[in-house]
């Protein structure tokens, strides 16, 4: 599979797209040189369902399920979501800044969400990831690196490195030695 990023908006081409109004603008003359990948699934460990778009676009019933209470209220988002499935899902577009990294830090930069593209997979650090999701993942990082000249294969990193401490994600089951190899 290919896909293209569309110059002028950001987007990811034939997509389904799910706009987030958790998103702003980046800092002035920062361009995006990182890429940060996430484990989600919600509720914890569960996968499917319409929960994740609820998240990002500041929907999710508090009642809907005991955990959804803790984190209702959550502004949160990132810019692509892969599901089990290697569905991709896009939420912002890769021009701006996504809120997916919170506190963060790498290579002594602060606030990672300033010059970085957040894409999540729909997992647990746990459950291995599946071969669909490492092939869109790679499909769209690939089409990432054609767009945009400041991105790198080099820079792509896990929650957990620029949250150490506070993140583990995408976790020990993803196998960043086959995402590797995917993108060479």
């Amino acid at each position: 599979m290919r896909y293209e990023v569309h110059a002028a908006t950001g987007l990811l081409a034939g997509v389904r797209q799910v706009l987030s109004p958790h998103q702003d603008e980046r800092p002035a003359g920062t361009a995006a040189d990182l890429i940060i990948l996430h484990g989600i699934s919600l509720p914890p460990g569960e996968f499917g369902g319409p929960w994740i778009d609820r998240l990002f676009t500041g929907s999710l019933p508090p009642g809907a399920h005991p955990y959804f209470a803790q984190i209702a209220g959550a502004r949160v988002s990132a810019h692509l979501l892969i599901r089990r499935d290697g569905t991709p899902v896009q939420y912002v577009p890769f021009g701006a800044r996504a809120w997916h990294a919170g506190v963060s830090e790498y290579e002594g930069r602060s606030a990672c969400n300033d010059f970085s593209i957040g894409i999540e997979l729909e997992g647990t650090d746990e459950v291995p990831y599946e071969a669909a999701q490492y092939a869109t993942a790679a499909a769209a990082i690939n089409a990432l690196l054609r767009a945009y000249g400041d991105l790198s294969a080099s820079r792509i990193v896990g929650h957990s490195d620029v949250a150490p401490g506070r993140k583990t994600d995408p976790g020990p089951s993803f196998d960043w030695a086959r995402m590797r190899a995917l993108l060479a």
